[in-house]
């Protein structure tokens, strides 16, 4: 098999022929990594002293441009100390004359959305596990339609003294599957009314159904919503949970066959936390996170702060929560993603919208807030994409906002393509 040309535009090696097979590559000949393929066709590389290592075996695949592809095989590693970011596996679209291609519609936002960004590689998804245990890949790619050919990439970078093998591993045209769209909903509403838990609950009856009118899959509330001005201190409306207002709320979400994140306060023994609870379309508590970094008004009123970021898996997809004063730091944010959060629900009393958008800019994640503020120049109720764009906001108080996304879609920026498949190994 010729190969298309070479890939200098990428900074690596040319290659004159690739000839049957893989080919064993480097962008210098000293950081090669050692490589054999055995004679049951296992690849394997191994490096030696220092973390200057960066190289690997690739091979070019014809491919049909505009379909889609599945890409299996399996790997295990040995000696490696951080293999988020030293086991790699790239995709590289190219056209028959062995250039790069460009998708074809632009982004429409973001740094040059009006141009059609260029095909940047692909970075399917790897798991991290136990030493010498076998891992398996299965990733669908779409392919632009200006490609003629795919470069599988497996490379072993920045890892001393460590060995990669792959094995079976096979791209294959399949159709393309089908989007998994999801209605994201917001609540935008001050429950005014009420001092009890039961009352303040009562009011947002209303509002689910009208999300629900709207077909929604996911609705947000807003942060200690037993609490807003109700007379009562935090630790006055603190409740088991699951509890009462857990109790009501699931009625809702079971008559209306939909998931809800509510905000509320936990008592859990001595320690009264500000939570957000997601409650799944059968009534269930599914899941609770409980805020992490809290303001100096919450911790002068006796709060203890949450210590981990829980991610839940549901039919929607998989949901992480974070609540209000989390938005002001990335980490919160961040953890959520890397535990593969594709939503994060948000509660918030207030925050900055600038960093509203950020975080679901830099993650990569849809983004629902639920806010007590009036958004004119502060926090808003509304859901945000990946380009930390407001897709829909509430304009005005005791209205419902909901906007359908496709969690499966990817966000391709000009230069950096698919960010969030790039997060893993990139991020320090």
């Amino acid at each position: 098999m010729k190969f298309f040309g070479c890939l200098m535009m990428l900074g690596l090696l040319c290659w004159a022929e690739a000839g049957e097979g893989w080919e064993l590559w480097a962008p210098r000949e000293e950081v090669r990594p050692g490589g054999e393929v055995r004679a049951d066709g296992r690849l394997v590389l191994e490096t030696g002293e220092g973390l200057h290592w960066y190289g690997g075996w690739r091979k070019l695949l014809p491919v049909t441009g505009g379909g889609h592809v599945r890409l299996t095989g399996r790997y295990r590693y040995k000696g490696v100390e951080v293999p988020r970011r030293s086991v790699v596996l790239r995709v590289l679209w190219q056209d028959a004359a062995g250039k790069a291609v460009n998708w074809e519609k632009a982004p429409g936002v973001g740094y040059r959305g009006d141009v059609p960004p260029r095909a940047e590689p692909e970075y399917p998804a790897l798991a991290e596990v136990k030493a010498d245990t076998w891992v398996q890949v299965d990733a669908v790619l779409e392919v632009p339609k200006g490609a003629a050919g795919a470069v599988i990439e497996i490379s072993l970078q920045w890892a001393a003294r460590a060995r990669l093998e792959w094995e079976g591993l096979t791209l294959q045209a399949v159709a393309a599957p089908p989007p998994r769209l999801v209605r994201l909903a917001s609540v935008h509403f001050q429950p005014v009314a009420g001092s009890t838990a039961a009352e303040k609950v009562a009011l947002f009856e209303p509002l689910i159904a009208a999300a629900a009118a709207q077909r929604a899959d996911l609705v947000v509330l807003p942060e200690t919503l037993t609490y807003y001005r109700s007379g009562r201190t935090l630790v006055d409306c603190a409740e088991s949970i699951p509890g009462p207002s857990t109790e009501a709320f699931g009625k809702m979400a079971r008559a209306h066959g939909l998931h809800l994140v509510v905000g509320l306060v936990e008592r859990d023994g001595p320690a009264v936390y500000n939570v957000a609870v997601l409650i799944d379309d059968t009534g269930v508590v599914a899941g609770k996170y409980r805020k992490v970094c809290l303001p100096r008004s919450e911790i002068e009123a006796g709060l203890t702060p949450g210590t981990e970021y829980p991610v839940f898996e549901t039919k929607l997809g998989r949901i992480g929560m974070m609540v209000c004063y989390d938005g002001f730091f990335p980490e919160v944010a961040r953890e959520l993603t890397k535990s593969g959060a594709e939503v994060i629900a948000w509660p918030v009393w207030g925050c900055n919208p600038l960093l509203a958008k950020a975080r679901a800019c830099e993650n990569h994640v849809y983004l629902i807030s639920s806010t007590y503020h009036d958004g004119d120049d502060w926090m808003i109720s509304g859901v945000f994409d990946h380009y930390g764009q407001v897709l829909a906001k509430a304009e005005r108080f005791g209205t419902v906002v909901v906007t359908e996304v496709d969690l499966d879609a990817q966000a391709r920026w000009n230069s950096l393509g698919n960010f969030k498949a790039q997060l893993p190994s990139h991020r320090p």
